[in-house]
This record gives C-alpha cells, structure tokens and sequence, in this order.
C-alpha cells in the first residue's frame, strides 16, 4: 500500500507506507489537516510496493529523510498517511526475490475549494493544466449532523434504495438530477450530496481527453454540473464505474458522467452495463455486542472520503466487500485494494461515514481509531490487515475484533490490550475460496 504525502500551499503533508506483505495490498489514505474546509479538494492516490527501502518523494525529486524530517521538526509537513504494521508473511503466496522500494510521495494540491490544477509529478500525464480556478462550486454546503441523543440507535436511515441490482442501467436516459437507486445504488441520503458519495465536475472534460486536469469537488445536492458523480453499492458490493481519463496528478476519478445534456452515461460500459457487482465472498463481520458499530469503506476511486456505510447492527452479521486487486481499479498500472475506518461502539453509520464527525471529532470519522484493509492477489490469497489509523487519531477503540477461521496467521485487536504481533497491527491471508469471520466483542 502507498500512501502520499501532499504539499500543500502553506506546509507539506508527509505520508507513510501502511503494508508489510509480499504482494500488492494497497488501499488509499485520505487524511487533511485539522481545521481545514470540509470542500477542500485532496487528491490522494494509492497503491502498493513491497517495502525494503523508504523513499520521500517531492514531485519527481527524491528528498533524503533527514530533509523530511527536519520539514516535520519545522512545522512544515503533517503527517497524513499509515505507518508500517509489523508483518511476519503468511504460508502463500511465495514473495517475490526481486529488490523493490517503498516510496513516500509528495503532490501539489490548491486550498482552495476547487481541486488543484497544479502542474503533475510523474509519473503522470505530461499534458499541461489550465490555470488556477476561480469558481467554486454552486452546490448547497453539507448539512452540520446532529448528535443523536441515543448513538447506538440511529435517528433515521442510513441510505436508501439498492434495489434492481441485477438491472441494465439505460445509458444517457436518466436525468443527472435523479438518484440511480432503481439500478443497485444506495443512496447516502445522510451526506446532502443527494444521495452521490461523492461529485467530481470537470466542465473542461471530453471524452477524447487522456487525463483530467481540473477537478472541483461538490459539496451540496448537484444541479446537474457535467462531471463525475460517484455512489455506493450495498454491502458486499462494489460499483463497477469509473472512466479511463483519470487526474494528471495522480486524483482517482469514479462514477457515472453526468454530460452535457443533463444525462447520466456509464463510464465502463463496456466492462459492465450494472452500477453494482458482487465482490469477492468470505468475509463476513459478526457483531456480538450489545452496541452497534460503523464499518466505512473510502469511495474510491472517486473523492476518496470514508462515506460508503456499513452499519453492524447488534446481534447480525455482514458481508465485507473484497475485490480482485490486480483486476478491480488500477491505479497508473499498479492494483489497488479496499480501505475502512472502524469507528467506537454506539457511533451509528450516519456519523461516523462521513470526513468530520460531530459525535466525537477527536474519534471518528476520518478520526476513527482502526483502519481494515482487504484484496486479493493474482494468486488468489486474500490478505486482511487490521492497524491503527495513528497517522492522524489518537483515538483508541473500546471493542475487540477478532479474525477466525481459514486465515493463516493469528490476527486480533483487544481492547486495553493491542494487536495480534506489536502496536503497529497485524496482517492475515485467506486461501481461495477460503472465508474468515471478524467478530466484534465487548
């Protein structure tokens, strides 16, 4: 897994490596500073390299660690990324004996409310931005959430729809201003973006362009701005939509297009006429407290925030979604795999899956204590990593997860006691056509 480090226009944004494993297990990171707008647009990418050497990377210009660490030591870099759980490699699959690096990489973003257009750090596009936009979006500001006198029992729906999974989305007939949920969408009604889990307008894109230079990203119920409008998929689902053109700095871009004409068109029409598709089975999260706990998958690739809900209600079980990291989303030729936040017990799923958390701001949220991560290989393991999200919380979880059944490696976090191997986390593989159950307990 790669994580990146931002430079924004006033300080830099140092990132950190989060995988120990001899495969590709990347999933992205997406933390900003503390007090920043919530429409800031950040664009962070993630991939994964196996780890021997670190390396911090400015644009294309490798930086020494003593450099980067004396940019912390300044006050000039903030740490946004993972750090390295400790990992002893599962039986399968054998790793590889070739030399590879880690690399810690730094991009160029604008604070402002529109996406950045600065110039690109290779690898990427060499096409040349447009300048700085001066615009900002149109849409409504999200609605400030409330604090539900009783958190474990959320106060209305976490989404909405999720119906006709197996349904043929008609390409280029429904309005942009109409919510797909009769295609296997699940609208997050909670996040005042309409039901989208995330908006990305390009008014510059057409469908001959190679990469995407200007992003801004929606922050109310779009008017049908062309664009990039992302959404999520029940759980154990994954959307199937996201165009070719991606960021020339690297932002992964996810969706349906809304074009020119007010209308939505598939963006991978050509791999799959379906909003949503089945991921991988054999995972399941099990719930045996009394209290509910949220489970927040990041939308990716698209704005990357942690908003795609899974709420483990008392007593049941749930299917986690895993994907195939070599053939799902590829990100500049390197596989990818999926991310969550576990937020504390009582924290219900309308809270915690969003970027800020009223519930607890120091908790949830972006905040939130334990990160999942989870893809399969070419090979056909899944590896499951659980660590804390310490890059940017110091929150600590109030419940036990636990990881049995077909997994190689033992793989826990207890409360008031810590992880499986050492306080950095831990990391598991599943055979093929193996399954696991995490449990979550008092």
């Amino acid at each position: 897994m790669r994580s990146t480090i931002l430079n924004l226009a006033l300080a830099a944004s140092l990132g950190s490596v989060a995988v120990a494993q001899p495969h590709r297990h990347g999933h992205q990171v997406h933390h900003q500073k503390r007090g920043n707008s919530g429409n800031e647009k950040r664009e962070v990418v993630t991939t994964y390299v196996p780890a021997t050497v670190t390396q911090f990377v400015l644009g294309d210009k490798v930086v020494t660690p003593e450099e980067a660490q004396a940019g912390l030591d300044k006050g000039l870099y903030v740490v946004i990324g993972e750090t390295t759980p400790k990992f002893t490699p599962p039986p399968a699959p054998i790793p590889t004996t070739s030399s590879k690096e880690d690399a810690i990489f730094i991009e160029k973003v604008a604070t402002s409310s529109s996406s950045s257009s600065t110039p690109p750090p290779a690898p990427t596009t060499t096409s040349t931005p447009p300048p700085p936009p001066t615009t900002t979006s149109t849409s409504t500001p999200e609605p400030e959430p409330t604090k539900p006198s009783q958190p474990n029992k959320p106060s209305y729906p976490v989404s909405t729809g999720g119906q006709g999974l197996d349904s043929d989305f008609p390409d280029g007939e429904v309005d942009c201003t109409e919510f797909p949920s009769a295609y296997g969408a699940m609208a997050l009604d909670y996040l005042g973006l309409g039901g989208w889990s995330g908006l990305q307008f390009t008014p510059n894109f057409s469908l001959k362009d190679l990469a995407i230079s200007f992003i801004e990203t929606g922050v109310g119920k779009p008017k049908g701005q062309t664009g990039f409008y992302s959404y999520a998929c029940p759980a154990g689902y994954v959307k199937t939509q996201w165009p070719s053109a991606q960021g020339n700095t690297g932002q992964s871009i996810g969706g349906l297009y809304c074009n020119a004409q007010g209308k939505l068109e598939l963006t991978r029409g050509d791999v799959s006429k379906k909003l949503c598709e089945k991921g991988i089975p054999g995972i399941t999260i099990k719930n045996k407290m009394n209290s509910g706990a949220s489970v927040c998958r990041t939308d990716y690739p698209g704005t990357e925030n942690m908003v795609v809900p899974l709420e483990a209600s008392p007593g049941g079980t749930f299917e986690l979604a895993n994907v195939a990291s070599n053939s799902y989303y590829v990100w500049q030729g390197k596989s990818t795999t999926l991310q969550y936040y576990v937020n504390k017990k009582g924290v219900s799923a309308e809270e915690g899956c969003r970027w800020t958390c009223a519930f607890d701001p120091e908790g949830c949220g972006n905040w939130a204590p334990i990160n999942i991560g989870v893809g399969q290989d070419a090979s056909g393991t899944t590896y499951l990593s659980i660590f804390p999200n310490k890059a940017v919380s110091k929150a600590i979880l109030d419940f036990n997860i636990d990881i049995s059944g077909d997994n190689s490696l033992e793989c826990y976090y207890h409360a008031g006691e810590g992880f499986a191997v050492g306080p950095d986390g831990c990391t598991t593989g599943i055979p093929k056509g193996g399954s696991v159950t995490i449990t979550f307990s008092d």
